[in-house]
């Protein structure tokens, strides 16, 4: 396994929030995947989501912290901190809707970002890696969506 996705692997594998993403990829599934994701680093603020916005890329946290919040009427509200192994922008990426909430890097971090068209081209080419990943992601949502506090943190 590639040292690159190796990180993310043992991030996910290493998450045991109530949420985790908890794929069953084995070490080859992972390099696989590795090829339809591009990497790249936050630094401290730098806004990964933007509320409101018409984007399905959905994120995969290898390091570093990210708060998701809101923005309404009274101000802003915070929702959660995601940390390393979680994903986030899984509900637009189901459901093309707007962006629900905003997402900034609280440091330094390393995200993985799996667009809807390298989705759709992993779908052609893997199509069961492509359902393993669809319910590993329906799983998260899932569970945030159980965790009442939680709800409106599926961004």
């Amino acid at each position: 396994m590639s040292s690159n996705i190796h990180d993310l692997s043992r991030a996910v594998t290493q998450n045991t929030s109530y949420d985790a993403f908890a794929p069953a990829f084995n070490a080859q599934q992972w390099e696989t995947f590795a090829g339809y994701l591009q990497r790249f680093e936050l630094a401290a603020g730098q806004v990964l989501i933007d509320q409101g916005a018409n984007d399905r890329t959905v994120f995969f946290v290898e390091s570093g912290a990210l708060s998701v919040h809101v923005i309404g009427e009274k101000g802003e509200m915070r929702l959660a901190i995601l940390n390393p192994g979680s994903v986030v922008g899984e509900g637009a990426f189901f459901s093309r809707l707007p962006r629900s909430a905003n997402v900034v890097a609280t440091g330094a971090a390393r995200v993985w970002r799996l667009t809807a068209i390298r989705f759709a081209e992993m779908s052609n080419r893997q199509p069961n890696l492509a359902v393993d990943l669809t319910m590993a992601l329906g799983a998260v949502i899932a569970r945030r969506m159980v965790n009442k506090p939680k709800r409106v943190a599926v961004t």
